[in-house]
């Protein structure tokens, strides 16, 4: 007792007052559920080892004197209440700056100042409240095994060993009508047959009842309190008439149906694994990186870096991999995890952070620890990039499967009532089979199962959407909004030819280091075009890169400036006075020496997915940095009814966007991730265009292979037809409850057959949605096996 409170133990009293010391007591009015109870006193030392700094480095995701970000496995969090406590460590332990959840992974990621808390302190507050976390220091990078449950396997095997026995030792009772002619004999098999039930009354079933109980704690009627219910009355009216002589009961039904419900639990879990899209969709996630092997710089996927490979990162890229800085001059934004906007400065030798991203030149790192996409892709679902965005919107499926448990409750109780008043001897089947026969998962399952296919599908086409509401607002999309260098048209075929006074051999040396540190369109082309006698690269110092317009730099006492007209005239007022086309100007030391100009070629398919577009009634409209030299071949494949406009600067975009949602469009957005960053993060759905996908941007819903622009009609029109395969599943779903319900109500169907059922119907909706999506994937030209 402890102000007239009962605890079951001193580890939870304990609990109790370190929330009630940190006004965190809410969280027992939260739930009415505490979760699991604490372990209670520390063993002194046990978690000593975490004190060494070299276990710190190797569990650290990231790692400054003012942050580190950790993430521990939670196998303990069971509940909403486990949520709110491990969401809430900043209000016990001030030095922990944020902790977040995630409850399908069993992971809690934790945020700490050094200065203020040790990662030793961490664990053991985590330990302390019930939750120590699994650490593993044999090899940080593996993954997890999936965790295997003997349990569930043990419960099947003594529900399956029972149900069989009391199914022989019943044979007689079958054959004979109930009419056993030999004293005693009925009896004895009835008794063997209530000792059977009982392991699987009181193990078999005790993940059902103990699901049941805690959402009833909570509540909450989850869909185990209908089977729970249909089992106590299905074995309480057995024991009665076993004890009471009247009868030999239904327990071969009741060990049935928790024999065939576990059966159907397990199947449908390892049917859940293998479709488990939701999670495993992120190893389709395009990140790439630029590599040099063999004296050559290659671009290759980010699962294919080794220990010890030697990467360049650009300006405005990102950092894959933990790595060792080996040359040039760092400046690492770590706003994408840390939310620090702050550049900081790295030397040759020191550690730089898997999510940085470099500002300044270009760089080459060593890298000392695999990526990890998973990491990642995980940054880019951060509520950093998220809190402020749109498509969180649940599906319309969930308010209808909200209340499915209460009405099946009622038709329950109609059923009882009506064979009550006409045939007692039905009332046990039919309110069993009533009970088990519904099943809510399947209505759940549509929409989840449907956009986690899609998104796998969307995934194969080489659009990677950042989450499933993703899909949502792409259907909801009724404008477009395109971006013309590196969008719609396409680098690697551009030609490159130059104006002006001739250049030496050194200067073109400069110009294309200069142009190599940039990640611009016109940059690579620029650095792709050059062709120099020394390919050896001259040292790049101040380099400068002014995001849409131009860039900086000095080479050997020579100051270059590379842009747009109006980015040099920005420094050299009036120094260009005309600009005519697709150009780049060149400017040595104040002197204007020329221009280059990049002739680019329009992707392929474009013009027949803009017309497909226009079919459908979509707002199309074209924003572009350069001038209007294209405006006629422009107008040409966009149609002259589109609004085109020439010299926007990224600020311009990102208000024209508002302006269209103000007028209550919904935009899609399809530019270029860095120049275009603004707009992305401001329209309703951002894909950002890449064709090195080292150019990661977390301000877009998604990325999109340059290869596919040519198919975003179809895109969109799958991402339409999304919501009809939800609704259509839906409908399949609530017509296998009402067929099943009609058969369980007059007391014609089994609770064994009921029990087989219920998963059936779970996993029958699984397969489909998944063979429905992939054949309207085919039929709108997204090419996949089905």
């Amino acid at each position: 007792m402890l102000e007239e409170k009962h605890f079951c133990c001193t580890g939870c009293r304990q609990v109790y007052l370190l929330l009630n010391e940190n006004n965190l007591c809410t969280y027992y009015d939260l739930d009415k559920n505490p979760g699991l109870k604490a372990r209670g006193k520390f063993v002194s030392g046990r978690f000593a080892y975490l004190d060494d700094d070299s276990v710190l480095q190797k569990l650290a995701q990231f790692r400054s004197d003012q942050q580190v970000n950790i993430s521990f496995s939670i196998p303990q969090m069971h509940c909403s209440s486990c949520i709110f406590l491990l969401e809430n460590l900043h209000r016990i332990e001030p030095g922990i700056r944020q902790s977040q959840a995630n409850f399908q992974q069993k992971e809690v990621f934790v945020s700490y100042d050094p200065r203020q808390v040790s990662l030793r302190k961490v664990v053991e507050l985590l330990a302390f409240i019930g939750y120590e976390p699994y650490i593993s220091l044999n090899d940080s990078g593996e993954k997890k095994a999936n965790n295997f449950n003997k349990n569930q396997l043990y419960r099947i095997g003594v529900a399956g060993f029972c149900f069989g026995n009391i199914m022989m030792m019943s044979f007689p009772e079958y054959f004979s009508s109930g009419i056993i002619n030999e004293a005693g004999l009925k009896e004895t098999f009835s008794w063997i047959n209530l000792l059977l039930s009982l392991p699987v009354l009181f193990f078999s079933s005790s993940s059902i009842f103990s699901s049941a109980w805690k959402g009833l704690r909570q509540n909450f009627l989850n869909i185990d309190a209908p089977i729970a219910l249909a089992i106590i009355v299905t074995f309480a009216r057995s024991y009665y008439e076993i004890v009471s002589g009247t009868g030999a009961g239904y327990l071969d039904s009741g060990t049935g149906i928790v024999f065939f419900m576990l059966v159907g639990r397990w199947f449908q879990n390892k049917t859940y694994d293998s479709f488990s899209f939701d999670r495993d969709y992120r190893s389709y996630f395009p990140l790439g990186v630029s590599v040099i092997r063999e004296g050559e710089e290659k671009n290759i996927p980010v699962t294919q870096l080794k220990l010890a490979d030697r990467i360049v990162i650009r300006n405005e890229e990102m950092i894959p991999a933990d790595a060792v800085l080996m040359k040039g001059d760092a400046q690492i934004d770590y706003s994408f995890v840390s939310g620090e906007n702050t550049p900081v400065e790295k030397k040759k030798g020191e550690l730089i952070y898997a999510g940085g991203k470099q500002t300044g030149g270009v760089i080459e790192l060593e890298v000392i620890k695999e990526a990890s996409q998973s990491y990642i892709t995980k940054l880019w679902n951060n509520e950093v990039f998220s809190s402020s965005r749109k498509n969180e919107e649940k599906s319309f499926v969930h308010p209808w499967s909200r209340y499915f448990t209460l009405a099946l409750f009622s038709i329950a109780l109609g059923a009882l009532v009506y064979w009550w008043i006409h045939d007692t001897s039905r009332i046990l089947p039919a309110v069993s089979a009533v009970l088990i026969v519904a099943c809510p998962c399947s209505l759940l399952l549509s929409a989840t199962f449907t956009y986690g296919n899609m998104l796998r599908i969307f995934g194969r086409n080489k659009l990677y959407l950042k989450n499933a509401s993703v899909i949502e607002a792409l259907a909801r999309v009724n404008s477009i909004v395109f971006d013309k260098t590196g969008t719609i048209t396409q680098n690697h075929s551009s030609i490159l030819s130059y104006e002006g006074t001739p250049l030496t051999e050194s200067e073109l040396q400069a110009v294309r280091a200069v142009a190599r540190q940039s990640s611009h369109p016109l940059s690579k082309v620029i650095a792709a075009g050059l062709k120099v006698n020394d390919m050896r690269e001259p040292a790049v110092t101040r380099f400068r890169e002014f995001t849409g317009k131009g860039v900086e730099a000095t080479v050997n006492d020579m100051e270059l400036k590379l842009g747009s007209a109006g980015f040099i005239n920005e420094f050299s007022q009036g120094m260009i006075s005309y600009d005519t086309g697709t150009h780049v100007h060149l400017v040595k030391n104040n002197v204007h020496m020329g221009r280059f100009t990049v002739r680019t070629q329009y992707r392929s398919g474009i013009g027949e997915m803009l017309k497909h577009l226009r079919q459908d009634g979509f707002e199309l409209y074209l924003l572009s940095g350069d001038n209007n030299a294209e405006q006629q071949n422009l107008e040409r494949i966009f149609g002259k009814g589109t609004e085109i406009r020439f010299n926007q600067s990224p600020q311009q975009k990102l208000d024209f966007i508002r302006n269209l949602q103000a007028a209550g469009r919904n935009t899609l957005m399809l530019g270029d991730g860095l120049n275009d960053a603004g707009a992305l993060m401001q329209s309703d759905v951002g894909i950002a265009v890449s064709e090195n996908s080292a150019q990661f941007s977390p301000a877009s819903d998604a990325i999109l292979d340059s290869v596919n622009v040519g198919l975003l009609d179809r895109f969109v029109a799958y991402a339409r037809a999304g919501k009809k395969i939800v609704l259509a599943s839906f409908i399949l779903s609530i017509l296998y409850n009402i067929v099943g319900l009609s058969f369980a109500v007059q007391g014609t169907l089994s609770p064994i057959i009921a029990a087989i059922l219920m998963p059936a119907s779970s996993i029958s909706i699984v397969l489909f949605v998944t063979i429905l999506s992939s054949w309207v994937a085919r039929r709108k030209g997204l090419g996949i096996t089905t």
